[in-house]
Formats: C-alpha cells, sequence, structure tokens
C-alpha cells in the first residue's frame, strides 16, 4: 500500500536522504579501513592512517551510521594491526608485484692480499 499522507510522504523523502547520507559515511569508512590496512602492509605512515580510519569508525558509530559493537570489532582488528606492526622488526623492501628481481652482480675473485708484517711486530713498534 503506498503512502498517502503528508506525513508519510514526507518522511520518506527523508529516509531516502538519510539513506545516501549514510552510504556516503559507510563508503568512505570502508575506504578508509582498507587504505589503514594496506599501509600497515607496506608500513608507510601506518599510525596516522589508521587513527584516521578509528576516529572515521566513532564518527559513524556515534552518529547511528554504524552499530557500535560493529565499529568497535573493526577498530580492533585494526589496532591488532598496528600493534603487532609496532612490535615487530621492520621487514626488508619487497620487489613490486609481478616484476622480479635484479640479479645479483657477479663479485670479481678476491686477491690474495699478502701481510707485510705479523701482528706481533706491529704491537712492539709502538
Amino acid at each position: 500500500m503506498a503512502k498517502r499522507t503528508a506525513s508519510a510522504r514526507k518522511q520518506a523523502r527523508a529516509g531516502a536522504r538519510r539513506s545516501i547520507r549514510n552510504k556516503r559515511v559507510r563508503s568512505e569508512v570502508k575506504t578508509l579501513v582498507v587504505k589503514a590496512r594496506k599501509a600497515i602492509t607496506d608500513n608507510a605512515e601506518a599510525p596516522a592512517v589508521g587513527m584516521e580510519a578509528i576516529r572515521s569508525l566513532d564518527r559513524a558509530a556515534n552518529k547511528g551510521i554504524l552499530h557500535r559493537n560493529n565499529a568497535a570489532r573493526r577498530k580492533g582488528r585494526l589496532m591488532k594491526r598496528l600493534a603487532k606492526l609496532a612490535t615487530a622488526p621492520a621487514a626488508p623492501e619487497k620487489p613490486a608485484k609481478g616484476k622480479k628481481a635484479a640479479p645479483a652482480a657477479k663479485a670479481a675473485p678476491a686477491k690474495a692480499v699478502k701481510k707485510s708484517e705479523p701482528k706481533a711486530e706491529k704491537s712492539a713498534k709502538k
């Protein structure tokens, strides 16, 4: 049955506006969380990006766009990854995906170096 009263039609319009706004905020939150995860794996400014994502999750939960438990779960997962990153030693740089690492340069054969004086004689000269 269609909404007939003026107030019902007005509420339908308001609900449509809220839906669009909520969808935009949810999309932004998802984007920030994904950027934070990528920053954590790349070790590039991870704490700053992670805190930005956590801040957006808090804002969305306070406005009622996300359920507070949903936001808390996502924040917990992000914080766990950030904490693991803080305690882990720095990982070596990985080559870009799909690209092979440059072959190592061949080392020249080591030349034998003659020592002119034994160590005992060096210390005796001082």
